[in-house]
Formats: structure tokens, C-alpha cells, sequence
């Protein structure tokens, strides 16, 4: 199996490094000093789950050089999702699949809108990986799982073979059959968090250390929840108090979203895609979302960095 990387940032630096450290052909899409790191020194990893070094790696700012691959893993912000869909037209043959694994809920629908629907998977990633220098890589955690499926839940032969190339690797991974549902369960609490960390600018612990910024993240979270169900996602009881658990128990107190961190060294933000999207989703369901209203507006004058 050949896997193209698209956004070789942590979370595509880190997979792919994985991947290709257990036999798997691995090409890796960047730019920038990462680009110059890799081709020069390769890629370093430093994870809770164990060390290692790639010291050569194929990496390149040109997917047309890599040619069709079997699957296409795009690992980049929401905000360049559709940006990265043109440029790995080069990459897509008859059978490859492709997959984003991104905060939100609609990078497959984006995806779509460039790619077709044919060679689109959804899925989505739980691992806190970060670029910390250009071709190192920093994992935190014990927990580097992806889930993914085909957007009308079959089991094909296509994600079956991306799934035993997980295995090979020793991945987490689930092969999921309710993709849709997956994403969402990761959608609700994130976006929640995200907004409010950011707004606040403040570590999980201390926003859940405070009574009333407290109930600001329990009420964004039930506005998250309210429009996921609005729009007809089947969130059980169970997966509404795994969102809560999440937030509130199982996340680390220093937990920083990604948003906060964005919006503290000036890039751009995913913030339509994540509080925007309730919103958004919100006024077409009518589903008043006060609280994700004022984090959207809040933050809108930052949403394209400095």
C-alpha cells in the first residue's frame, strides 16, 4: 500500500512516520521549513508511546511528483481542506481512497465538493500531536487513535486494507459503520471546549475550576448537543454523558485547544468550523445558541490571524 500525506504537520507527521516505520510506502506533502527539515534530517518523534526516528523520509510540495496512491490521509486545518483537494487531484487514481481527518464535521462535504464522491471516506483523529520544531514532532498521551468509514457505512474492501495497514502499524483505529455519528461525538465537546477555552484563554482546569465559566462550557456543550440532535445525529444518553465526561473529568486540566493556541501565536483559526458551525446550524434548525453566538462574534475579528 502507497499512503500520501497531505498536511504534514503533528498529526500527518506523526501518522505517517508510523506508518512507514512498519513497511507501509509513505509520501509525505509539505511545505515550508518542514519541507527543507525532512528532506534534510528526516523526521523525529518524541511520544508517550515510544521514540523514533525516520531518518529518510519522501517528502515533497508537489503531489504530481508522487503520482496515484492507494490512500490519501489530508491532515490539515479546516480552513485549507479545500485548498488541499485541488492540489492532490495528481494523487487520485480509480481506486484511491481519501480522508480527513480534521476538527469538524464537514471536511468529507468539502472534500465532496472537489473530489466527488467517490473516492471520499470520513473520519476522525483523537491524538494530541504538535509540530515543535520543523521535522520534530511531540505526542502527548496514550491515546493516537483514528476512526474512519465510507460515508454510506459498507465494509468495503478499500477501508478493510487501510485498516490492516493500521493494524501492521500498531494504530489505534476503528472501522466504523455510523462514520457520521463518529464525527459528531468528537464534534460536540470539541466545539464546546474550543470556543470557550479560546474566549477565556485559560487551561480546562481553571475554566473548570471557576463555578461560572464552568456553566459557560456546560452551556455551550448543551447547545452543541441540542443542534447535533436538531439536525437528526442519533447521540444516545450514553454518548451526551460521555460528551460531559469528556469535558469535564476525563480531559487533562492543562488541556489547551487547538483554537486557544492558534489564536495566541496569530494563525488563523478554525473557528467557522467549529463555534460557527453551531451557530450556523443553529439558525437554519432553530436552535437558539446564545453562547456560541457570543464566542463567534468574539472571536471574528481574529479568525484570519494577525
Amino acid at each position: 500500500m502507497h499512503v500520501a500525506i497531505m498536511g504534514s504537520g503533528g498529526l500527518g507527521g506523526y501518522f505517517g512516520a508510523r506508518l512507514q516505520i512498519a513497511g507501509t510506502s509513505v509520501s509525505f506533502v509539505a511545505r515550508g521549513a518542514q519541507l527543507a527539515a525532512m528532506r534534510a534530517k528526516g523526521l523525529k518523534i518524541f511520544s508517550d508511546l515510544g521514540d523514533f526516528y525516520l531518518p529518510e523520509v519522501t517528502a515533497t510540495d508537489d503531489p504530481a511528483e508522487i503520482g496515484s496512491v492507494d490512500v490519501v490521509l489530508v491532515m490539515v486545518k479546516l480552513y485549507d481542506v479545500e485548498a488541499a483537494a485541488r492540489a492532490i487531484q495528481p494523487l487520485i487514481g480509480q481506486e484511491t481512497v481519501v480522508i480527513g481527518f480534521q476538527n469538524g464535521m464537514e471536511s468529507a462535504a468539502m472534500l465532496t465538493r472537489v473530489l466527488g464522491p467517490e473516492p471520499v471516506m470520513d473520519g476522525v483523529a483523537y491524538c494530541p500531536a504538535v509540530l515543535e520544531a520543523p521535522g520534530v514532532i511531540r505526542q502527548s498521551g496514550t491515546m493516537a487513535r483514528l476512526v474512519f468509514g465510507e460515508l454510506d457505512g459498507t465494509a468495503s474492501p478499500r477501508a478493510q486494507a487501510l485498516s490492516e495497514a493500521l493494524s501492521d502499524a500498531h494504530i489505534q483505529h476503528d472501522l466504523t459503520a455510523q462514520v457520521e455519528l463518529e464525527v459528531w461525538k468528537k464534534f460536540v465537546p470539541q466545539s464546546a471546549f474550543s470556543g470557550v477555552s479560546a474566549v477565556i484563554r485559560r487551561d480546562l482546569g481553571e475554566i473548570r475550576a471557576d463555578p461560572e465559566t464552568r456553566a459557560l462550557l456546560e452551556t455551550a456543550l448543551e447547545e452543541s448537543v441540542a443542534v447535533a440532535k436538531a439536525k437528526g445525529i442519533a447521540l444516545s444518553d450514553e454518548d451526551v454523558a460521555q460528551s460531559h465526561r469528556s469535558v469535564f473529568e476525563s480531559w487533562t486540566p492543562k488541556s489547551r485547544a487547538s483554537l486557544l493556541q492558534d489564536l495566541e501565536i496569530g494563525k488563523p483559526l478554525e473557528l467557522p468550523w467549529l463555534s460557527g458551525a453551531v451557530v450556523r446550524l443553529g439558525k437554519e434548525l432553530g436552535v437558539p445558541t446564545p453562547v456560541q453566538s457570543f464566542i463567534t462574534t468574539a472571536l471574528k475579528l481574529h479568525v484570519n490571524g494577525h
